[in-house]
């Protein structure tokens, strides 16, 4: 098959076509013939060297695919082979085939293309998980999103809304700011011209965000809690500004706050097949409505990878980047 590796750490040139072996389905997992595969933000950490694939995964990136099972333990998920899916993968989807744990395989929800499929897992798992179970967002609660232009920010902007609640997001431009609001947000914030802390509270009264979904952190984190309610929850599920950070540990006591956060790719099966479980109860009905929807910025036929990472380290793009093969 066709796949696209990282050949050596380094630039969006590192990744390079090259043709691998089809991958063999084990028990619990199916083989999909990828029709388009998402890329996401850790993808270019691993092309980077700095966030290698979990033991035993495969080497090649991507994290999320869409196709067709064609073979594998297919009917431990209830599907069958033929079946159209979505799967989360800890690797292997830059690829013409991927094996996935057949847990991690939801349905493509009627309406949406394969291409509007495959950008669905990575974001949807990542914020269900980190938003409504660590975080516990509540209905009626307000949700400060950072880098809401993101596969990540598009996808908790419009879940939160659909949920019930006030969302905020941070982003680094006006244009990228209108096109977050569109989605339905309540206040979008350029955080290049004014400071998120201020504009947070005057949106609350005073009050703060209930939970903050930080891809940040670094000097973040002493900015996050100065803008949350007290009770308030911070989660951090990336470091884009830095591992270390100074807080003000009185504050974290006095008004009782959570800082907490979480890595995905590394967690069991089991762990993923319980998100996928709620996903398809909450979020699928969803998006079967046309409530929300995946937001897909560009597509790269699979060879030009590089070019896709280039775009997302560039900045550009709102929403999802997707590789078709």
């Amino acid at each position: 098959m066709k796949a696209v590796e990282i050949s050596q750490p380094g630039a969006p040139e590192v990744l390079k076509p090259v043709e691998r072996p089809m991958p063999e389905a084990g028990p619990g997992e199916v083989l999909i013939k990828v029709t388009a595969a998402g890329v996401n933000r850790p993808d270019v950490f691993q092309r980077k060297g700095g966030y290698p694939p979990p033991p035993g995964a495969s080497d090649l990136p991507g994290l999320e695919v869409a196709g067709e099972i064609v073979s594998g333990d297919a009917q431990a998920g209830g599907f069958k082979v033929g079946d159209k899916v979505c799967a989360l993968v800890a690797g292997g989807g830059y690829a013409e085939y991927c094996v996935a744990p057949v847990e991690q395989c939801l349905p493509i929800p009627a309406g949406l293309s394969d291409i509007e499929a495959a950008g669905l897992p990575e974001t949807y798992f990542t914020v269900w998980s980190n938003v409504f179970d660590r975080g516990q967002l509540a209905e009626g609660e307000t949700l400060l999103v950072h880098g809401g232009a993101s596969g990540i920010g598009t996808t908790a902007v419009q879940l939160a809304k659909a949920m019930g609640n006030k969302v905020l997001f941070t982003a680094g431009s006006d244009d990228r700011v209108r096109a977050i609001e569109e989605l339905g947000a309540d206040l979008g914030i350029n955080y290049r011209e004014k400071d998120f802390v201020e504009e947070v509270k005057n949106a609350t009264d005073g009050r703060g965000a209930d939970v903050i979904l930080d891809m940040v952190a670094g000097d973040y984190v002493a900015r996050n809690i100065k803008c949350l309610a007290d009770d308030g929850r911070i989660v951090i599920i990336a470091l884009l500004g830095g591992i270390k950070g100074e807080i003000n540990a009185s504050h974290v006591m006095r008004r009782r706050l959570t800082i907490t956060g979480s890595t995905l790719r590394p967690r069991p099966v089991a762990f993923k097949g319980e998100i996928a479980k709620k996903l398809r109860e909450h979020a699928w009905p969803l998006l079967e409505s046309g409530k929300i929807r995946p937001i897909i910025h560009a597509t790269f036929p699979l060879e030009e990878a590089w070019k896709a990472h280039a775009m997302m380290e560039a900045g550009e793009n709102i929403g999802k980047i997707i590789l078709i093969p």
